[in-house]
């Protein structure tokens, strides 16, 4: 749950604040912005140090506030020769709350609306990792909930400068002794820079001893003495079994096969970092197979043991929420609605998450409906139902586009790629005429089924992919008359809001037609053929008969009469019902091939993350996932040659 915040006036919201676990103020004997100036920014001699560098990569022990997050943005923000990408790590084994975060800068009229961007995603903040993501993509904000050195150890980047943020030693000793400097020094490369309020005798030591060399200045704008310094060891470090990671790559051409939801957010991620993206499809549109579907359900995933699916599936909601937001058309290519699951079987394994306290982060991911929810639903009172509050429904085609219209991204279609060939220039991307369609020094496969024979080109391993046939039911929203029939105890109406279960209900989509609701998917394993079948309209209004029997008394008439619509497609999928990615190929002029796939019906909550991830991967960014989650990714990839 957040952090309490108490305030060292009468309770006043300006009061200074204090927080009671660890009996000190966030802002120490000065107040918080100016801390933040002169102490770390002008520590780290920013914002001179990162003029006209690609990316720069801060990183933070004790988030606190987050106001030395807040300064250091606002001064990209104002800096004409800022990086192009600004990553801010950041740590802290208790959350803060988004409303003290508010209220720290309500004074500051240039920090304000920063504040504002920033309490809007602090949410749901479970132990772990998450990505908050601001200025188009530019600033991504990294914060890790949990022991400093717990979290640090999964992670792998190099930072250009350290703020050290904390208590003092003798209030919170965990962020200064050893291990957690140690965890830090694994985070820097030779020359980082690193600033902070708290220098005893014992912590120069314990500094010294993880090959930091460091001094004591006197700020009389803070009226305290702080110290900077750098990672200098006088012995050379050894370098992690991922070190080929930490290497940044320099931006350059690429080439994208697919145009689906995966290949048009890999073409986003490399854009937005300076690539030069040329996107290849075979179908004269984008998204043209499963990417297709005429609107799909974001949901997180919960399971009793919080397993890796449950905990990916978070960062991929959180992250395609961030997207659609800030990209799409609310209410018409997209609506943030809350789901409801109901499945009986299904929840009778996950007791502990409908038992989690209403004030608990987990609460803000998922919590027992109420009767009021589950009556909207249609349902009888006592029926186990989760709500959804992160959740809704996505036109994955309208993501697509958004994500391709990019700049730097060229789209091509009618260009079926057939083999990938090492040339002088790279790959080559040649059709099945042997004409060279495309070159790049970086080559994705993000072509769904279809990239497993392509893959086969440049890597005799197979990979692992299986085509998924799925078929959704849909019509036009007749029924308009709310509430219930008292008589007969039903729902006059299907419900408000999408129901997630055994298949799934989406009421009010709209469409050229008017509302359209849709119901489905069947999952027909080893079809690789989107034909329509009549038997699959009669299998999804079975599963509505389970899923709202309410709501299958509405529609029964369409479907008996046949006159209920159909959308067949493609998903593909890995052994494990997780994406996998990785490189491929590498030809000795470092010209790469990766793949990315197996998104199964789970397209709309991954494409984004995996895009981040392989972003990460190729940049030696910090990665938007603890790394034994984003290796759970990398699996079921054949000679994955960049991961240990």
């Amino acid at each position: 749950m957040p952090e309490p915040t108490e305030r060292l006036d009468d309770g006043g919201a300006c009061g200074e604040p204090f927080n009671p676990r660890f009996g000190g103020s966030y802002h120490g004997d000065s107040g918080g912005v100016e801390r933040a100036c002169m102490v770390f920014l002008a520590g780290c001699d920013l914002p001179a140090a990162w003029g006209s560098q690609a990316q720069w990569r801060v990183l933070e022990t004790g988030f606190g506030l987050g106001l030395n997050f807040l300064v250091t943005w606002a001064a990209w923000k104002a800096d004409l020769l800022r990086p192009k990408m600004l990553h801010f790590v950041s740590t802290d084994a208790f959350p803060p709350n988004a409303e003290d975060v508010l209220r720290s800068t309500s004074d500051r009229t240039n920090l304000h609306p920063l504040a504002l961007q920033l309490r809007a995603q602090l949410w749901g903040l479970l132990p772990g990792v998450h990505r908050l993501v601001f200025e188009g993509g530019h600033v991504l904000l990294t914060l890790c909930i949990g022991d400093v050195k717990a979290v640090l150890q999964q992670q792998h980047f190099e930072a250009d400068s350290v703020y050290l943020n904390g208590f003092s030693p003798a209030k919170n000793s965990t962020v200064w002794d050893v291990h957690a400097l140690k965890a830090v020094a694994r985070c820097c490369r030779r020359g980082t820079r690193i600033a902070a309020t708290t220098l005893t005798d014992k912590v120069r030591d314990v500094f010294s001893q993880c090959g930091f060399m460091v001094h004591v200045t006197h700020d009389t704008a803070v009226k305290s003495n702080c110290f900077q310094g750098q990672y200098n060891p006088s012995w050379e470090p050894k370098k992690p079994a991922c070190q080929p990671f930490l290497a940044p790559r320099q931006p350059s051409t690429a080439v994208v096969v697919g145009a689906g939801l995966a290949g048009a957010a890999i073409a986003n991620s490399l854009a937005r970092r300076g690539w030069q993206v040329l996107v290849l499809d075979a179908a004269n549109t984008p998204a043209s197979g499963a990417s297709g579907l005429p609107a799909g359900l974001l949901v997180p995933h919960v399971s009793p043991d919080d397993s890796l699916l449950s905990r990916l599936s978070r960062c991929g909601v959180r992250m395609t929420l961030q997207q659609a937001d800030a990209l799409l058309d609310h209410g018409l290519d997209w609506d943030h609605t809350g789901v409801l699951a109901h499945d009986v079987d299904a929840l009778t394994g996950v007791a502990s998450a409908l038992q989690q306290p209403a004030e608990s982060a987990a609460s803000e991911w998922s919590r027992t409906a109420t009767p009021a929810q589950t009556a909207g639903a249609g349902l009888a009172t006592g029926n186990k139902a989760l709500w959804h509050a992160p959740a809704g429904w996505i036109k994955p085609a309208c993501l697509v586009n958004a994500w391709l219209g990019a700049p730097g991204i060229v789209w091509r279609g009618n260009a079926r790629v057939a083999t990938l060939l090492p040339g002088p220039q790279g790959w080559q991307a040649m059709d099945a005429a042997g004409v060279v369609l495309a070159q790049a020094n970086l080559v994705v496969l993000a072509a769904a089924y279809g990239g497993q024979a392509l893959a086969a080109t440049v890597n005799s391993a197979p990979w692992a992919l299986q085509a998924v046939r799925g078929q959704i039911s849909w019509g036009v929203r007749k029924v308009q008359h709310h509430g219930l029939d008292q008589a007969k105890g039903q729902a006059k109406d299907l419900p408000n809001f999408p129901v997630n279960g055994h298949g799934c209900l989406l009421p009010a989509v709209p469409g050229p037609e008017g509302l359209r609701w849709l119901m489905g998917a069947s999952y027909e394993r080893g079809c690789d053929t989107p034909f329509v079948k009549q038997q699959d309209h009669d299998l999804n209004l079975a599963r509505l008969r389970r899923l709202l029997p309410q709501a299958a008394e509405l529609l029964a008439d369409e479907f008996n009469a046949k006159a209920v619509r159909a959308w067949a497609g493609i998903r593909c999928a890995t052994p494990g019902r997780l994406p996998a990615q990785g490189c491929i190929a590498t030809t000795s002029s470092g010209a790469e091939v990766w793949v990315c796939g197996g998104m199964g019906s789970r397209g709309l909550t991954f494409a984004g993350l995996c895009a981040e991830l392989l972003a990460a991967y190729l940049h030696g960014e910090p990665l938007p996932v603890e790394r034994r989650l984003a290796k759970v990714l990398m699996a079921g990839v054949p000679a994955a040659a960049l991961h240990p």
